[in-house]
């Protein structure tokens, strides 16, 4: 038995809670993954796997050692980068989750970082701020994208680095059909959106989280006539229907080719929410991450990050910077 491999093919299945997409995310058939765990149980001489028709997740003693499978595929993972890299020349994979509103800043980030670094493979994962924190805490992520309310309650277990404030748009279809790109308009009171039909994310998602709590401060309570917790889906739904939504800098500045929308700043009041990437304190950082939080903290970085975000007061950059 390839005991690496096994404890592998554990992780898949306790990140996808399902036999054959573990499978699939491993490139083996499900045949084999069931027969690795079940040799792992025998080595071990206990049951790691409860039992069922479908997966029904991990005995106690299944979850011990998932957590000790978590940390030795993190130390393999570790040593691998440092064998294959140089100080100037880093190797390896940088797992990051990122909310999903903060999608489009950390593709930046990700062609950023291979520009500068092209041995380093990043792989993004939109995630909620729940799993992107159980993922650094079990080691199957190296870096988060998130909000940095969240971390205030948690600090003494992450590392915050600021990147951009953002803030809120109104995203409507324009009734100007003559532009070349999405028009930036004129303020909207929060009131004044709260009379609109809405689609929003779905209450699961802090991001919408931050939105019903500005129309609470109003003493408003919203009822969306459309909730999704797809970025895309929400962001077509106003192209496609008679819906409007509220989006962040970051997501309006991604679909700024769309010359059929337009976006209202949203005041009264003009909210902002801290971004940021955050890391597990005490973990050891590998090659790929420390290169990651190298760039996170380069001036130009930030400044790139801030044309693609928050107020966007100013133009988009050419697509070469």
């Amino acid at each position: 038995m390839n005991m690496l491999a096994a404890l592998r093919y554990l992780v898949a299945l306790s990140e996808h809670r399902h036999y054959a997409r573990a499978a699939q995310s491993c490139h083996i058939t499900q045949p084999a993954l069931s027969n690795a765990l079940r040799a792992l149980e025998k080595e071990f001489g206990i049951s790691i796997v409860k039992r069922g028709r479908t997966y029904a997740g991990l005995t106690p003693e299944g979850e011990q050692v998932l957590a000790t499978a978590q940390r030795m595929l993190h130390e393999h993972e570790l040593l691998q980068q440092e064998l294959r890299s140089s100080a100037s020349q880093p190797q390896g994979t940088l797992q990051l989750g990122v909310v999903p509103t903060a999608v489009p800043i950390a593709t930046h980030f990700a062609a950023q970082l291979r520009q500068h670094h092209p041995g380093i493979s990043p792989v993004l994962r939109s995630l909620s701020s729940q799993e992107i924190e159980l993922g650094l805490e079990n080691l199957s992520l190296d870096l988060g994208l998130g909000f940095a309310e969240r971390l205030n309650l948690r600090s003494q277990r992450f590392e915050l680095l600021p990147q951009y404030t953002e803030h809120y748009f109104l995203v409507r279809r324009a009734a100007d059909t003559t532009r070349t790109q999405l028009h930036l308009g004129l303020p909207m009171a929060w009131r004044d959106a709260a009379q609109l039909p809405l689609c929003l994310l779905t209450p699961d998602m802090h991001n919408r989280s931050i939105v019903d709590r500005a129309f609470a401060g109003l003493g408003l309570q919203v009822t969306p006539v459309m909730q999704t917790n797809s970025i895309l889906a929400l962001a077509l739904s106003v192209v496609a229907g008679d819906v409007c939504s509220i989006l962040p800098g970051a997501l309006v500045g991604a679909v700024r080719s769309y010359a059929e929308l337009e976006a209202l700043p949203l005041v009264g009041p003009e909210l902002t929410t801290a971004v940021g990437f955050f890391s597990l304190s005490k973990a050891s950082p590998s090659r790929a991450l420390q290169a990651a939080l190298v760039l996170a903290q380069d001036s130009a970085w930030l400044r790139h990050a801030a044309r693609h975000s928050g107020a966007l007061h100013s133009a988009p950059e050419s697509a070469h910077t």
